[in-house]
């Protein structure tokens, strides 16, 4: 990945933490990583355990960034999840992958979350 892409996925997550804290989420951990996936964003809202994948775009040139989180990248943060969950030993809890879709064109983000953007653990 170039050190743009890189610079606008770090911005774009920073965001996306903003928002989150801004909806009322608790934040549990910023890119964690599992032996073969790392997870953007692993949060909390009410009593769910929420793993988050953050998608940054400058442009729809190449679509919205939400539809870059194809079928492989949901296996790898579902898989990513369960090796959360087991690790600190988390069991009989709502869990959900929710997808926050970043658009940076103008002075202000445009963020959208989509919740239950995918599978269960």
């Amino acid at each position: 990945m170039s050190n743009r892409n890189q610079e606008i996925g770090q911005t774009g997550e920073k965001a996306a933490a903003r928002f989150l804290q801004q909806q009322g989420y608790t934040l549990l951990e910023q890119n964690y990583r599992a032996p073969f996936a790392e997870i953007d964003i692993i949060a909390q809202e009410k009593n769910c355990i929420c793993f988050i994948e953050v998608k940054t775009r400058t442009s729809l040139k190449r679509g919205l960034p939400r539809e870059s989180v194809h079928h492989v990248k949901q296996q790898k943060i579902i898989s990513g999840a369960s090796f959360y969950l087991k690790e600190n030993k988390i069991f009989n809890r709502q869990v959900r992958f929710d997808v926050i879709d970043i658009l940076i064109s103008g002075e202000t983000p445009e963020i959208t979350l989509i919740r239950n953007a995918f599978g269960t653990v």
